[in-house]
């Protein structure tokens, strides 16, 4: 019985259509007609549709299939065979296998809901449940299983979402959807305080050990909040609902990463509790040299820069959670999770500016000296939700849910500078000439309460309605203290540089969407999201306040079709998205650390309104799948980094405006086979064409962009795993600057002993060179500039993790609904928000 899964993919891919007639006839009599057998398959633990599971209809002995088929991606099957007696066989990975007779008359028969038990070893105390392919292609998301990916352990969250299909993570930590940075980070389907500022720093604060999976959903549907021009990146933590008590401890070494973690789980009966706790050490070094041309008026100036980056942090992360299940059908959540990091940034600058011939007018430009800059930024995050969410008996799919959440985000971006002469110009033998101190206060609070209801009626009609309030407060205040020596006997403030600032966004939103089918091909998904923003803003001083308010209605349309092949399916998804910006990009601190190139956020900034379009096609096996995507987007008021010069001072100043027309066309390509037992093998290609028009700049920036990344992994003699990742990402535009491509390339090699409950894995990451260059071409019409950064990118490490307790499955398995704010354009590295 085992071939006639390859028998009936082989049959397939052979284009004998979506019948596969037997050699033989079954032992009833055959007739000229045939009939229809259809039928769900359900997970038995959570009444939830298996996807993509494997039917075949076999005939009472011998393993060669009459007709077979795959789920769609709600579960549902459609077969047609000849009258008679056969045997029905359920089959997916990581579930035991369902066979039923069956017998077909001249009558189209209905075997209703079938349900399949997910599989367990049992190993010692621990219960180990089916293992899953490293990357999953589903309808709406790509599944990226990182807890299956050896190379990930003892690593951090960057390091695992550099190795999702259709994401790009730089050398910085910058991350890009389909050559889009415009997206949203969530944890559990909930924005984080964690995530709140700076996206690249705290993406190294969340340990790869805690991360389950990432999904990466490109066109979310209106009950998501407006996303905007990239998609949502969710992060999935790991959490155990099962029954008993259970736990694991881990502990990783290495050059680039350490880190101490352990995780408690119980459950008994209607309570359940889980937690987990991290401590880890993190370090980046990294050096660049940066040259830049100014086009003075009638001369030239040259700016030279060197620069040593020392980058370190530690801190811890945590999270606890409690579930409440008084009866099956209704339960209730409490969710908390936070972080204390710290974070210290040395570096050591050279500066050299001459001009070129020398005029009287620029003498004063011309300087040559050396700055010793340390940055700390200490912070504390954390996030307290909690939900309640019922079901009912006699509607299955009925659900309702109340959800609430409060984050707080508190960090201190704190730097002091000393600036030396060189010693040729040094008159007084003291080299020290300048300093600086700065602190900016940062704090961050936001308020969400939603509440959802699905409703089903008869066939596969369902309606989803929600409304959800958020309520964000943001205040930074930031002061700057100067020393001239020789002219100051200690610290003076600079009220110029010094200020507060307050900002406030209310966003009111509700949505509907009708789920709803034709025949047994096409199924649509119709929504639209309405959304009221009230924005006020206020800095201290006169004419500070300002204020902004808008209403957004934005429709979503999905279609899908199910073609002739068994388990292949077209769709269609279009929405109209909205981006507000955060406070990364609105916050006024101007950072001046490096005098030649400041940059400071845009509080006047106007949310980005994009269309989306994709058409997809799938086909999924139990040992293939591949998922191709055509895509556009296109945002007429796209926030865009602006450079200007300042001729006084001889500076690049470096803001955010709405200020470009951004176009994307492109396509995507992802499969994965495991051809042999052991064997899995994955790949992703990724092209498309970015066109930005600033009718403001009277500039054009396009480019061809792709990437291209490939998977891997080998499990042998029982105790032994290998795995293996590579990519190459070929740099992005954007409207004034070019950036350079990089790769990244990781090896994992996992033993398993002590009777299953124990791992110890060995991971190289680009161990081939120290590390990698990425280069900058920057484009103005005042000035021209290159840079190159060189970030030691070689790491290895040993990571070791023990697992106890004893866990049992039996239990149902509920579904959880969380909150989803994913509606503001987040930032990265570089300036920080409040």
């Amino acid at each position: 019985m085992k071939h006639y899964i390859t028998y009936l993919l082989l049959a397939s891919a052979l284009g004998y259509g979506h019948t596969v007639q037997a050699q033989s006839a079954p032992t009833s009599t055959a007739q000229s007609t045939s009939t229809r057998l259809t039928g769900t398959v359900l997970d038995e633990a959570n009444k939830q549709p298996v996807p993509f599971a494997t039917v075949a209809l076999l005939p009472p002995t011998g393993d060669k299939p009459v007709a077979g088929a795959a789920c769609d991606e709600k579960g549902s099957f459609v077969l047609t065979a000849p009258a008679g007696t056969y045997r029905l066989v359920v089959s997916f990975v990581g579930y035991t296998s369902r066979t039923e007779t069956v017998t077909l008359g001249a009558t189209a028969k209905d075997m209703g809901q079938l349900t399949l038990a997910a599989t367990s070893q049992k190993l010692g105390e621990v219960t180990v449940v089916g293992e899953k392919p490293l990357v999953e292609a589903r309808p709406d998301r790509i599944v990226y299983n990182a807890e299956a990916d050896a190379t990930n352990t003892g690593g951090t969250a960057s390091d695992v979402l550099r190795k999702t299909p259709l994401l790009n993570v730089d050398a910085d930590g910058n991350v890009q959807l389909r050559g889009s940075s415009n997206l949203r980070v969530l944890i559990n389907n909930k924005p984080s305080a964690i995530l709140a500022g700076n996206l690249a720093e705290a993406l190294k604060q969340i340990p790869a050990d805690q991360i389950k999976a990432v999904e990466v959903l490109t066109t979310p549907s209106a009950k998501y909040d407006a996303e905007g021009t990239g998609g949502v990146v969710n992060i999935v933590l790991k959490k155990n609902s099962l029954q008993g008590v259970n736990g694991r401890v881990g502990v990783a070494v290495g050059n680039r990463n350490q880190n101490l973690n352990g995780a408690l789980n119980a459950r008994r009966g209607k309570v359940g509790f889980t937690s987990s706790l991290s401590g880890f050490y993190n370090q980046y070094p990294g050096r660049s040299n940066s040259s830049r041309t100014d086009y003075l008026d009638g001369a030239i100036g040259q700016l030279t820069q060197n620069t040593e980056n020392k980058s370190r942090g530690g801190g811890g992360f945590g999270k606890v959670g409690l579930t409440f299940d008084p009866t099956e059908q209704s339960g209730f959540t409490l969710d908390f999770t936070g972080n204390a990091y710290h974070s210290v940034n040395d570096q050591d600058l050279f500066n050299e500016y001459r001009v070129l011939p020398q005029l009287e007018q620029y003498n004063s430009l011309d300087t040559l000296y050396t700055r010793d800059i340390r940055q700390r930024t200490p912070s504390r995050n954390y996030d307290v939700s909690a939900g309640y969410t019922r079901t009912f008996k006699d509607q299955p799919r009925r659900e309702w849910s109340v959800l609430g959440q409060h984050s707080v985000s508190r960090s201190r971006q704190n730097y002091t500078l000393d600036q030396f002469r060189a010693p040729e110009l040094v008159e007084n033998g003291n080299p020290l000439e300048y300093q600086e101190r700065s602190e900016n206060l940062a704090l961050n609070r936001e308020t969400t309460i939603q509440t959802d209801y699905v409703h089903p009626f008869k066939g596969k009609t369902t309606l989803e309605t929600g409304a959800k309030a958020i309520l964000r407060q943001v205040n930074s205040d930031y002061d700057l203290d100067t020393l001239r020596t020789g002219q100051q006997t200690d610290f003076a403030r600079n009220d110029l540089r010094s200020n507060a600032f307050d900002y406030r966004q209310n966003v009111l939103a509700a949505y509907g969407s009708l789920g709803f089918s034709l025949g047994k091909k096409y199924s649509f998904t119709l929504g639209t999201r309405a959304e009221y923003t009230d924005i006020k803003g206020e800095f201290v001083g006169e004419n500070g306040r300002f204020r902004n308010d808008y209403l957004n209605v934005l429709p979503t349309l999905s279609a899908t079709r199910n073609l002739k092949k068994d388990g292949q399916t077209l769709g269609l998804t279009y929405a109209r998205r909205i981006q507000r910006p955060q406070i990364y990009f609105l916050n006024p601190y101007v950072n001046q650390t490096d005098p030649r190139n400041i940059s400071y956020g845009n509080p006047e900034l106007r949310p980005e309104l994009t269309q989306n379009l994709d058409v997809s096609y799938n086909t999924y096996s139990e040992k293939s799948s591949l998922t191709l995507s055509l895509y556009g987007r296109r945002t007429n008021n796209s926030i865009e980094s602006v450079l200007t010069y300042n001729d006084t001072l001889a500076r690049s100043e470096s803001t955010f405006q709405n200020i470009a027309n951004s176009s994307t066309i492109g396509s995507n390509l992802y499969a994965s086979v495991r051809p042999v037992k052991g064997l899995q093998i994955g790949g992703n290609v990724d092209l498309n064409y970015v066109h930005l028009k600033s009718v403001a700049l009277n500039r054009t920036s396009s480019r061809f962009l792709y990437n291209v990344s490939a998977n891997s992994s080998y499990k042998f003699k029982e105790k032994y795993t290998a795995q293996f990742y590579a990519g190459y990402y070929a740099g992005w535009v954007q409207l004034q600057s070019r950036n350079s491509g990089y790769y990244y390339y990781s090896l994992g090699l996992k033993r398993t002993f002590l009777n299953d409950k124990a791992d110890l894995t060995l991971n190289a990451n680009t161990f081939l060179q120290s590390g990698i260059n990425f280069r900058n071409t920057t484009t103005t019409p005042s000035f021209v500039s290159r840079s190159n950064f060189f970030s030691y990118q070689r790491s290895v490490r040993l990571s070791f993790s023990y697992r106890f307790g004893k866990v049992d499955n039996s239990a149902p398995q509920r579904r959880r609904r969380s909150i989803q704010n994913n509606d503001s354009k987040s930032g990265s590295s570089g300036q920080q928000g409040g």
